[in-house]
């Protein structure tokens, strides 16, 4: 069995430029400023020794014996890519639900990615995981860098998308006492 996590993130700054429609047509890119926070996403994945097909736990449940019926948009994609076609169980488990502007559904992608890689005995770098996690976010809709690069990277960090979408980041730094400044300060 394998668990992966990643976390869920705020944003300081700069929401909305890690968009292609935004940093490809502005004369500088994209900047913004994210801060993963201590509430993740959680998977598990499983290897099913007596059933054959794929077992999905999410928001919903999906059993199929073949992957290409998968409802699921970003789990197909992942599971086709990777040749993960039967005896497989995944489920994940949030600890802040959908639609709460944390940005969850990078976020997932992320640990599913981590979980896959994983099991494969992959060794993949952060930027590579960032970027496999922000090309299956886009091939449904419409998805920015912002979530998947926090997810993977954690901390208090700036961000920079060149035109042609590689992304550059640095690491904040601050002390104790601004970051405890920086909590009680924040109402999520």
């Amino acid at each position: 069995m394998i668990l992966s996590r990643a976390p869920l993130r705020i944003t300081f700054g700069g929401g909305g430029t890690d968009l292609p429609f935004y940093y490809e047509k502005s004369n500088c890119g994209g900047f913004w400023i994210s801060a993963a926070i201590n509430r993740h996403i959680y998977c598990i994945l499983h290897d099913r020794s007596i059933e054959q097909s794929v077992k999905l736990k999410y928001s919903e449940i999906e059993v199929v014996s073949d992957i290409s019926k998968i409802k699921h948009n970003i789990f197909r994609e992942v599971l086709q890519e990777y040749n993960l076609t039967r005896a497989l169980e995944i489920t994940t488990v949030a600890d802040v639900g959908a639609g709460t502007g944390l940005g969850s559904s990078g976020t997932f992608t992320v640990a599913l990615l981590n979980a896959v890689h994983n099991h494969k005995n992959l060794n993949v770098s952060k930027v590579d995981l960032a970027d496999e996690a922000c090309k299956f976010e886009s091939m449904h809709s419409i998805a920015g860098k912002q979530d998947p690069y926090i997810a993977t990277y954690g901390g208090i960090r700036a961000f920079w998308v060149t035109k042609r979408g590689k992304v550059t980041l640095e690491s904040l730094k601050f002390s104790p006492p601004e970051i405890r400044a920086l909590q009680d300060n924040i109402l999520l």
